[in-house]
């Protein structure tokens, strides 16, 4: 029987982010906004110094010993992002901004080329702008049509079978809701898209750095991932693809390093993922990206997974004795954050008033405003979590709602 790995040393693993230990005004930092974006370990600004420092140079196109340099790191964290993901090969994960891009890429690329009108893409309500909007526009250029799977009061999908038809060429849909916690059941979900003929994508914006993620065992057509959401740098994020349809793919975007042969007219195109990264890439984001999944790895996604689940479990248990507050999403089984109202404060005057005590919250619709017309409500304020944070900081943000709650009722 093997033995166990150690527990991470927290305190120890908190010490490596130096934004941390800062103070707003007189108080301590308390930071809840890992949803929008997380923080950054030393492992990780040191890399990308290094980069600029010693590398810096454009990749694939030198043969100095910069350019060589630049391009085995770049190259290196292409492999470290599918080992993580677990795809087949390095050449399945193309770079990108991050998952905006990749679910556009998806669409004006594959859509543009795959779907006819009357097609159906199907999505669901809780879907982020950025895996609605691209669809908008494609349904626009191609006359494809879309449909949503409605959420249920206490966050869950449902009516999937019925939306399940044989008009349906794609499914995509979010891994982890960013406004609900709810983790949706992808794997399920994909087997029942598959089984209709329909491909599909999963946006894995709020999954990617916190859960162990298996794109084989999943079954998924397309992964998204944001590499500042998993203590990457910000611009930076990567598409997995499964190749055979990847292969279906043409372009996006046209310019350098994507081609082979280039005449006034005509072109003709590298294979993936070459054929997906036009132009000079964000060759620093991608080393940082790749060395905050060495960082990742290092401390365990199983072991960030659970201290995040304790994390949730004591804002849920905690939340509730706040007068007047209102959490939205299931219970208890959620992804490291929590969404809320408070019946006597705005969410954009809580976020303000906890913000003058040290702790960062965000209130607002979080890219979600369909959601929140299904919930009504305008927005909600939002704290979410990562491995870095404390059950002492989740107890500060409580005592500092308590306060808002009497100071707003007046």
């Amino acid at each position: 029987m093997s033995t166990p790995p150690p527990a991470p040393d927290w305190t120890r693993i908190r010490a490596d982010f130096p934004i941390l230990q800062q103070h707003i005004g007189s108080h301590p930092l308390v930071y809840l906004d890992n949803a929008a974006t997380s923080q950054k370990p030393r492992q990780v600004l040191d890399v990308l110094t290094h980069y600029y420092e010693r590398d810096n140079a454009n990749v694939h196109r030198g043969l100095h010993q910069l350019s060589t340099r630049a391009t085995d790191a770049f190259e290196a964290a292409r492999r470290k992002v599918a080992t993580y993901l677990h795809a087949t090969s390095e050449e399945e994960i193309i770079f990108t901004r991050g998952t905006t891009e990749s679910i556009n890429l998806v669409a004006q690329s594959w859509g543009r080329r795959h779907l006819r009108a009357g097609d159906v893409v199907l999505l669901t309500e809780m879907e982020h702008h950025s895996n609605l909007v691209p669809w908008q526009l494609l349904a626009e250029q191609t006359g494809c049509i879309l449909r949503h799977l409605p959420v249920t009061d206490d966050g869950q999908l449902t009516d999937i079978e019925q939306h399940l038809t044989p008009e349906v060429k794609l499914l995509s849909f979010v891994h982890v809701s960013n406004s609900l916690g709810t983790i949706n059941p992808a794997k399920e979900l994909i087997a029942k898209a598959k089984a209709v003929g329909a491909l599909t994508l999963l946006d894995g914006a709020q999954s990617a750095g916190h859960m162990p993620v298996d794109v084989q065992d999943l079954g998924c057509d397309f992964y998204t991932l944001s590499g500042h959401k998993m203590c990457a740098p910000t611009g930076i994020g990567a598409l997995y693809g499964r190749r055979e349809v990847l292969d279906t793919m043409p372009p996006w975007h046209g310019g350098g390093e994507m081609i082979v042969k280039v005449g006034l007219t005509t072109s003709t195109y590298k294979p993936v993922p070459a054929r997906f990264e036009a132009g000079t890439p964000d060759i620093a984001g991608a080393i940082g990206l790749g060395a905050a999944i060495d960082y990742l790895e290092s401390i365990g996604r199983e072991a960030i997974w659970q201290h995040d689940t304790d994390l949730t479990h004591h804002a849920l248990a905690s939340l509730q004795t706040v007068p007047g507050l209102r959490i939205l999403g299931p219970q208890p089984t959620r992804g490291a954050l929590a969404a809320f109202t408070m019946e006597s404060a705005h969410p954009h005057d809580l976020t303000t008033f906890a913000n003058e005590l040290g702790v960062a919250l965000r209130g607002g619709h979080h890219c979600t405003q369909p959601l929140m017309r299904r919930f009504k409500v305008p927005s909600t304020t939002r704290a979410s979590f990562y491995f870095y944070n404390t059950k002492e900081e989740i107890d500060r943000m409580v005592e500092v709602l308590h306060q808002a709650a009497h100071f707003f009722a007046g």
